[in-house]
C-alpha cells in the first residue's frame, strides 16, 4: 500500500483536470446546440435542457452506487478506467448527433460514465489519513477549478467556429486521459480490505441506508443534498441566463467560467486546508455555505454583465463547503464501506440533478416567457440562494449537535 500512495494523489489531480477539461469545453456550446436544434427559442430550449440534466442526473443516482460498490469490490483502478474510456466515445456520439434525440442519447451514456467522480473520491479516502481528507477533496476541487479555467474559455474560442468541434476535442482529451490511467494509475485499495459485492447496497435506496447507519451522518447528508440542488442552477441556466440578460457571447461565457475556475482554484487549492486547520471543519463548512447565499443573491439581482461577474468573486468562497464537509462525512465511516459512502454521495448528487434542473429550467422560463406573473429572469439564482441558506441553518444545527457529543 506504502508504494501506491505517493503517485495516487498527483495522478487523481491530472485525472480529474482532464476530465473536467472535457467536460468544460462543451459547456458554452450544448445549451447553445440544442438552442438551434429548437429553432432559436430560449424558452423551449431551456425545457429542453431541463429534461436533459434530469435525465443525465437520473444515470447517475442509479449508477453512483453500483460504481461504488464495484470499485469496493475489484478495487478503483478498473471502475475509473471502465468508465473514462466509455465517456471518450460518448463524446465522439454527440459529436456525430444529427438530431436533439441523439444528443439525448449521449447525455444518457455520460451520466452512466460520469459516475466515475464518486470512485475518485473512493480513492482519495484511500489514501488519506481523516485528518488530511478536507485537504485532499479541497485538491479534487482545485483540479474542477482548473479544468473550468482551460475547459469553458477552450470550449467557447473553438465552438465559435463549429459546435461540434468541442465534443471532438473533449473525446479526444478523454480518450488520451483513460490511457494514460491504464498505464500510470495503481491501484489504491488492497485484496485484504476489498469485501464481497452486497448488491443491495448497490441500489439507489440501499446504498443510502449507510447514511442511517453512523451518527450524524444522514444529517449531513441532508446539507448535502440541499447544496447541490441549490448548485444545479449553474448548468442548467447559467449560459442561457447570461446570453438572454447580459447578451454574451459563447466566448465571454466561456472566459466567466473560466474565471469562476481561477477563483475556485484559488479557494480549494490554497485556503481550505489552512482554512481547516485554523478553524475546524465545521466553521469552514458553514462559511462556505454562506458565501454561497451571497453569491446567488449578486447573480440573481446584478442588473449588468460586470455587477454580475462580482457574484463568481464572491460565490468562489463556497469552494470551502464540500471538502469540509466530506472529510467530516469520510471521518465517520470505516475504510472498507469508503466506496459505499462515496456511492451514496453520488446517488444524493444524482438525486439533486432529477430535481434541479427541470426546477430551474422551469423557474427561468416562467419568469421570461409571455405569460409570466412579471418579468424576473434572476429568480432561479435567488431560488439557489433560499435553498442554500437552509443547508446554512440546517448544517448549524446538525453539526451543532455532533460536536456537544
Amino acid at each position: 500500500m506504502k508504494g501506491t500512495r505517493p503517485p495516487a494523489i498527483p495522478f487523481i489531480f491530472v485525472t480529474i483536470v482532464l476530465d473536467v477539461l472535457a467536460f468544460g469545453i462543451i459547456i458554452p456550446v450544448l445549451p447553445r446546440l440544442i438552442q438551434q436544434f429548437m429553432g432559436g427559442d430560449t424558452a423551449r430550449a431551456a425545457g429542453i435542457i431541463g429534461i436533459f440534466g434530469t435525465m443525465y442526473a437520473a444515470m447517475q443516482f442509479v449508477c453512483s452506487p453500483i460504481l461504488g460498490v464495484l470499485s469496493d469490490r475489484f478495487g478503483r483502478r478498473p471502475v475509473i478506467l471502465t468508465a473514462l474510456f466509455g465517456l471518450g466515445f460518448d463524446y465522439i456520439l454527440m459529436a456525430l448527433a444529427p438530431t436533439v434525440a441523439w444528443l439525448f442519447l449521449g447525455r444518457v451514456l455520460s451520466g452512466i460514465t460520469g459516475a466515475s467522480y464518486t470512485t475518485a473520491g473512493a480513492y482519495i479516502a484511500d489514501v488519506t489519513p481523516p485528518k488530511d481528507r478536507a485537504a485532499g477533496y479541497g485538491l479534487i476541487g482545485a483540479a474542477w477549478g482548473l479544468g473550468f479555467v482551460l475547459g469553458p474559455a477552450l470550449g467557447g474560442f473553438l465552438g465559435d467556429f463549429d459546435p461540434r468541434l468541442p465534443f471532438w476535442v473533449a473525446a479526444a482529451l478523454t480518450l488520451l486521459n483513460a490511457t494514460y490511467g491504464f498505464f500510470i494509475l495503481p491501484e489504491s485499495l488492497p485484496p485484504e480490505r476489498r469485501k464481497a459485492p452486497e448488491w443491495r447496497r448497490a441500489n439507489p435506496l440501499g446504498s443510502l441506508r449507510l447514511l442511517r447507519s453512523h451518527h450524524g451522518l444522514l444529517g449531513l447528508a441532508g446539507v448535502y443534498l440541499l447544496y447541490f440542488v441549490a448548485h444545479q442552477v449553474m448548468p442548467a441556466v447559467f449560459v442561457l441566463y447570461t446570453g438572454y440578460r447580459y447578451q454574451w457571447a459563447g466566448r465571454t461565457v466561456g472566459l466567466a467560467l473560466a474565471a469562476a475556475g481561477i477563483c475556485g482554484i484559488v479557494v480549494q487549492g490554497f485556503l481550505v486546508k489552512r482554512a481547516v486547520a485554523r478553524f475546524g471543519e465545521r466553521r469552514t463548512m458553514l462559511a462556505g455555505l454562506c458565501f454561497g447565499v451571497l453569491g446567488s443573491a449578486i447573480y440573481g439581482l446584478a442588473p449588468t454583465g460586470g455587477l454580475f461577474a462580482l457574484g463568481i468573486l464572491a460565490g468562489a468562497g463556497a469552494g470551502l463547503f464540500t471538502p469540509s464537509l466530506m472529510g467530516l462525512m469520510t471521518s465517520a465511516v470505516e475504510p472498507s464501506a469508503q466506496g459505499q459512502l462515496q456511492g451514496a454521495t453520488g446517488s444524493l448528487q444524482g438525486l439533486t440533478g432529477l430535481i434541479g434542473p427541470g426546477l430551474f429550467s422551469l423557474t427561468f422560463a416562467s419568469f421570461i416567457g409571455a405569460s409570466a406573473p412579471f418579468h424576473l429572469p434572476g429568480a432561479p439564482f435567488l431560488l439557489s440562494g433560499l435553498l442554500t441558506l437552509t443547508a446554512l441553518v440546517l448544517g448549524w444545527v446538525v453539526t451543532g449537535r455532533v460536536a456537544r457529543r
